[in-house]
C-alpha cells in the first residue's frame, strides 16, 4: 500500500515544475549523475577537494536552471544561466585538474568534455533566446 501511495504521488506530480519541461535541465541532471558516478572514483585525499568542488559545481548547474525558469522576468532567468553557465565551466575545469592528476582516463575526459560543450552551447543558446 505505501508504495502504491509514493507511485501515486509521484505521478501526480510530474510535470509540475517548467524546469522539468527543459532539455537543459534535464541534459544537466543527466551530467550530474555522470559527475557524482566520476565523483567517487576519486582518491579518499580528494574527498573534501575536488570531489566535493566538482559535485557542487554540477549541482549548481542544475539548480540554477531550475531557479531560474520559476515565472520570474527574463533578465532573471538569464542572470540564472549566467550562473548556471559559470558553475559548467567550473565543472570542465575541475575535469583538468582530474586530468592533469591522472584521475581520469582520456576516454571519460573526453565524454564529460563533450557532453558539457553540448551544455554549455544549450545554455547560451536558452540565454540568447531570452533578448
Amino acid at each position: 500500500m505505501y508504495a502504491t501511495f509514493n507511485f501515486y504521488v509521484l505521478i501526480n506530480t510530474i510535470m509540475a515544475f517548467r524546469f522539468e519541461e527543459l532539455n537543459i535541465w534535464k541534459k544537466a541532471m543527466d551530467l550530474n549523475d555522470s559527475i557524482f558516478l566520476f565523483a567517487k572514483t576519486l582518491p579518499k585525499d580528494e574527498l573534501y577537494v575536488l570531489s566535493s568542488q566538482i559535485k557542487r559545481a554540477s549541482d549548481s548547474v542544475v539548480l540554477n536552471i531550475a531557479e531560474g525558469s520559476t515565472g520570474q522576468t527574463k533578465a532573471s532567468f538569464k542572470l540564472f544561466l549566467n550562473y548556471a553557465l559559470r558553475s559548467a565551466i567550473e565543472v570542465v575545469r575541475c575535469l583538468f585538474i582530474a586530468k592533469r592528476r591522472s584521475y581520469i582516463d582520456d576516454i571519460q575526459f573526453k565524454t564529460l568534455y563533450d557532453d558539457y560543450e553540448v551544455l554549455v552551447k544549450m545554455i547560451t543558446n536558452m540565454r540568447k533566446s531570452l533578448d
